[in-house]
């Protein structure tokens, strides 16, 4: 793991968002509004094109930390906003989603709060995003 103090970047992540996997979060979470898969009503509805749950690009952002950690299990607390929908093309391409992450602090019980910052088309999509996570001894 890369040192763990206040400023320090965690690796980015390039994340590819698909229909399919619209498709598969559907199945998982039930959520089958049809936003996320029906071009028709998205347009209806005021929306740009098809977009992705939110709570799907909220996890997907969350591996950012994840991945970094040794241990998934020490994340402790993990919240965002959401503030700009993910658009997803019906292509093979997807939507590309980029994450960031820093260290805002290091805390004396052993925590650390990362801040973490997803971003579609150069704008951000998640808003407050914040993970606390359990420091290895």
């Amino acid at each position: 793991m890369a040192e763990i103090a206040a400023g320090t970047e965690l690796p980015p992540l390039e994340l590819r968002v698909r229909r399919v996997d619209l498709v598969r979060y559907a199945g998982a979470s039930l959520d089958f509004n049809p936003i996320h898969w029906n071009e028709r009503v998205a347009d209806e509805v005021g929306l740009p094109g098809v977009i992705a749950h939110g709570m799907l690009t909220m996890a997907l952002a969350g591996r950012i930390v994840t991945g970094w950690l040794a241990d998934p299990g020490a994340l402790v607390e993990y919240s965002a906003r959401f503030i700009r929908p993910v658009v997803v093309p019906n292509d093979d391409e997807g939507a590309l989603v980029e994450v960031t992450g820093k260290i805002r602090d290091v805390r004396e019980d052993g925590t650390a709060r990362i801040d973490i910052t997803a971003k579609f088309e150069g704008k951000a999509v998640l808003g407050k995003a914040i993970a606390i996570v359990r420091l290895p001894e």
